[in-house]
């Protein structure tokens, strides 16, 4: 969603801005309130144009502070990373991963995220006063950006009950909950790893909601914890954490031994390092005398998820599952109006067609994901699980998928990457990383050929003139860096942006250079000398993408204000504006022969616009998280898109249709260049380019 122009309305003169720089010596200045940036080191205080800091919750964490922050007057959590974990590539990663993981796992019970929750915050150098400091920029905070839920967390919730014991129904009802957010959390490949009863809140609908899902499958707990500066600090949380865990070892079944002590915790009102429950002399466990309000059956499950061998625990949450299923009551004990004549199947059935009124085969649909996870959470509960799974086809549409072998692998050990173009004539692929270089490789041996220096920030965006003799980079540092390609020699410098560059792009005649930036403009500029012609205005957000019509005509851009506005290049008159996406979006291209547009979005969809009409003519669905990137073929019959749910896809552009889907990249896609001659497409995630073979 984009900013509001009217978002500090929202605030009163008595509303304090908290200032996350980490070297502000007055973080809480009394006049920082609707400023812009911090009265005392110059921050920007409105992170990313929209969200204001106003007071810090927690720094208790080991890796991250937690704020309250607010998008207008909607509350969120700015979960920071902590400072002396920056320089950890791996801790970074991880921290990152976070924001991937929950805009993959869209369900009642995870925090929502939007699309790019996951951004870099640079805060101003120094002390400096005033409102029109802040230019100078230091390293950047990494930051999380999600949904605060509008509850206590189940540790609180005891405290608010005077620790008194669950009943066995909640306990079941809890049990099975917290396994359902589970099954689909393993099911993606993850595990959670700190289960306790302070990650689990409750919703004011009763929903329960598994939170801090900072420690991903690929995180080892001792690795972190000998990234401190100290070495003291340990992600472990007493009494909660399994033996294995405790040893750098975790499993899945390791949630479940976390899970299984926060519901002993639950029915008995005592931590699991409690004297009265854990005999540390005999290390013998004594909690079913403290809960005898529940039955044998659900105290012997318990026991098995907390068995100190994980192999004696559920095999699977498939199999948790099925072990609850059979503590919950049977089908005979239910009412007879909860099992309604017709069959399950069938009334899921019509209740989809009656609540959409289409066929859910058709491209057409533009409900978000996370709608449907709320409103198929209503229809499961009437028709079970089951029931969800007997027609599958008409939910999604079946899409070929391979699984992908590289031609070859390039991978950068400096940092990120954060960018990626080949030169015309596909000879050699350039990439730019957060180590603030270029780096210029043999596209066909993946031999570094060339670095490029003069940045002194992350960069963002690079493109090449069509005649191969000039690259253009753009950089979170504000600057465009113009370099003679041929012996990698810098030409000049361009400044007039006011913020992260995000995208460039080159007329088709080589006469004009675009850029686009998070200070929410397009500037056009002559690419021969470097000459600013005009700024364009009107996006109510930071712009994400720029493209140029074949003739040169018009350019389109691209925002997180959810729209795409299209310019008149020989006047800079903006001609119309393009709504329709539900989410920022982050890519555009034109078809060859102008009369069509294409979109990405953080919406999870495509959408196919008529240029001359200005209106919608389909959207295609099928990614699972967020479009990141996508490009069109020469000759305007296929359309690759790049996802957050770490696949390609090839799609028939004419008919919308899904051709293939190419899977293996392990990792969020975050940039595509395909060869000019479309027989391989370039696919970049963190530090690694995939060359891959693009199917006929």
């Amino acid at each position: 969603m984009g900013r509001s122009p009217n978002f500090q309305d929202a605030f009163t003169a008595t509303a304090m801005s908290l200032c996350i720089n980490p070297k502000c010596a007055q973080p809480d200045h009394p006049q920082n309130d609707g400023r812009q940036t911090c009265q005392s080191c110059g921050s920007n205080l409105l992170l990313l144009g929209r969200y204001r800091v106003m007071r810090l919750l927690s720094d208790s964490s080991g890796f991250g502070r937690l704020y309250e922050a607010f998008d207008r007057s909607t509350p969120k959590i700015l979960k920071v990373l902590k400072p002396n974990y920056s320089h950890h590539h791996k801790a970074v990663e991880l921290f990152r991963q976070e924001a991937v993981v929950l805009g993959q796992l869209p369900h009642p019970g995870i925090p929502a995220v939007e699309p790019q929750s996951y951004f870099e915050f640079y805060p101003a150098q120094g002390e400096a006063q005033g409102e029109t400091q802040g230019e100078a920029q230091g390293e950047p905070l990494h930051c999380i950006i999600m949904e605060k839920i509008d509850g206590p967390n189940l540790k609180e919730w005891m405290q608010q009950q005077g620790y008194h014991p669950i009943s066995e129904q909640q306990a079941l009802r809890w049990l099975k909950q917290l396994a359902d957010i589970l099954h689909l959390v393993h099911r993606q490949q993850y595990f959670h790893r700190d289960i306790k009863p302070e990650n689990m809140m409750l919703r004011s609908s009763g929903q329960l909601v598994l939170v801090d899902f900072g420690a991903a499958r690929e995180m080892t707990y001792s690795y972190l914890a000998q990234l401190g500066s100290t070495g003291g600090t340990r992600i472990s949380s007493a009494g909660y954490t399994p033996p294995e865990q405790e040893r750098g070892q975790a499993v899945p079944q390791s949630d479940f031994y976390a899970l299984g002590y926060s519901l002993i915790y639950l029915l008995t009102g005592k931590s699991p390092t409690d004297a009265q429950i854990y005999d540390s002399l005999h290390n013998e466990l004594r909690w079913r005398q403290l809960a005898p309000q529940i039955s044998a059956p659900l105290a012997d499950l318990l026991d098995r998820m907390i068995a100190p061998k994980a192999s004696d625990r559920p095999k699977d949450t498939a199999d948790l599952r099925r072990q609850i299923d059979q503590l919950l009551p049977t089908k005979a004990d239910l009412p007879t109006t909860v099992m309604p004549a017709v069959s399950r199947e069938k009334a899921v059935q019509q209740r989809l067609d009656k609540a959409i009124g289409a066929d859910l085969t058709q491209s057409a649909i533009r409900l978000p994901e996370r709608v449907w996870a709320g409103a198929l959470a209503v229809l499961l509960m009437a028709g079970g699980y089951a029931a969800w799974q007997f027609k599958p086809a008409r939910l999604l549409q079946t899409i070929p998928t391979q699984r992908v072998t590289p031609l070859r692998t390039v991978t950068d050990p400096g940092g990120s990457i954060k960018s990626l173009t080949y030169t015309p004539d596909g000879q050699r692929l350039i990439t730019g990383g957060d180590d603030q270089t270029i780096k210029i490789w043999n596209a066909l041996t993946g031999e570094r050929l060339l670095t490029l220096t003069g940045h002194s920030s992350a960069i963002r965006s690079l493109v090449v003139k069509s005649d191969g003799s000039t690259l253009v980079s753009a950089s979170d540092d504000q600057t465009i860096k113009l370099w003679n390609l041929g012996i990698g020699q810098q030409l000049r410098t361009l400044k007039g942006h006011s913020s992260y560059i995000n995208a460039l792009m080159i007329s088709p005649d080589g006469q004009l250079l675009a850029s686009a930036s998070a200070d929410q403009t397009i500037r056009l500029w002559k690419l021969a000398t470097g000459q600013p012609i005009r700024a364009l205005s009107g996006h109510k957000s930071y712009v994400n993408a720029v493209v140029f019509s074949p003739d040169g005509r018009l350019l389109a851009s691209a925002s997180a204000d959810q729209t795409i506005k299209l310019w008149d290049m020989a006047t800079g008159v903006l001609v119309r504006t393009l709504s329709g996406h539900l989410s920022y979006v982050n890519a555009v291209a034109f078809t060859p022969d102008g009369t069509q547009l294409v979109s990405g979005s953080a919406d999870r969809t495509i959408k196919i616009w008529d240029v001359q009409a200005g209106t919608e003519v389909r959207t295609i669905t099928g990614h699972s998280s967020f479009v990141e990137t996508l490009a069109v073929s020469p000759d305007g019959q296929r359309l690759i898109s790049g996802s957050a749910d770490q696949s390609l896809k090839i799609w028939d552009l004419a008919s919308g249709e899904p051709l293939h889907t190419l899977t293996g990249f392990d990792a969020h896609i975050r940039y595509i260049a395909p060869t000019p001659d479309w027989d391989s497409v370039a696919v970049t995630t963190e530090r690694t380019v995939k060359i891959v073979k693009l199917p006929r």
